[in-house]
Formats: structure tokens, C-alpha cells, sequence
């Protein structure tokens, strides 16, 4: 990755809480958007959901978009709409962080570790 694209690298982390009694529901949904996203946006570079050991209802997204114009692109994907209309009433709280990467020059070997299933 050059440094002029790791300056566009939009990343975010989002904190959500859910309803208890949506929490299996919810589950479901999010695996398909996040799915649905890595797969059908080149701009999305990942999108990591993940729960809390002690709270399962506390979930944390790791957003990491090629750049702005990526991420407004994925808020208007039907998965996306799917997603947010599908859980509104689940979603007990929501919190939106904006990131810097501190060593952004590292992310592009991340993901390669990984080992393919």
C-alpha cells in the first residue's frame, strides 16, 4: 500500500449493543452483511464482527474501507440497507469510532496470515 492510499484508509470501529431477546436474530444478519460486504465491495477491505466473552449481547466491528467514497458506496448496497432496517429495533445502543492506523503500512500482511479453510 502507498502512503498516499493509507491517508485515504477509512477505519472504524463500531460498538454495538443488542436486545437479549433479538440476540440470535441479530447474529444471523450480521454474519450475512459482512459476508455480503467483503465479497461483493472491492472497497471493503474488512469487516470484522466480533462479541464479548463475558457479554455476548456487546458486539465490537472492525470497518476497514479502501477510502470515504468506499464506505459511502457500502452504506447504499442492498445487503447494507438490509442490515441496518432488519436490526433497528434489535439494537439497544451504537457507537461509531473513527481510527487512525498507527502502523498502516503492516495491515496489507495481516490479512495474508491467515490460513485458508
Amino acid at each position: 500500500m502507498s502512503h498516499a492510499q493509507n491517508e485515504e484508509m477509512m477505519v472504524r470501529i463500531s460498538e454495538i449493543q443488542v436486545h437479549r431477546a433479538h440476540l440470535k436474530q441479530y447474529m444471523e444478519i450480521l454474519h450475512e452483511e459482512a459476508a455480503a460486504s467483503v465479497r461483493l465491495e472491492p472497497g471493503v477491505i474488512a469487516i470484522f464482527p466480533m462479541y464479548q466473552r463475558d457479554d455476548d449481547t456487546e458486539f465490537r466491528i472492525l470497518e476497514i474501507y479502501a477510502n470515504r467514497q468506499a464506505y459511502e458506496a457500502h452504506l447504499q448496497t442492498p445487503h447494507f440497507q438490509h442490515y441496518k432496517t432488519s436490526t433497528l429495533s434489535m439494537v439497544k445502543s451504537l457507537k461509531l469510532i473513527d481510527m487512525e492506523a498507527l502502523d498502516a503500512a503492516t495491515m496489507s500482511a495481516i490479512f495474508r496470515k491467515l490460513p485458508r479453510p
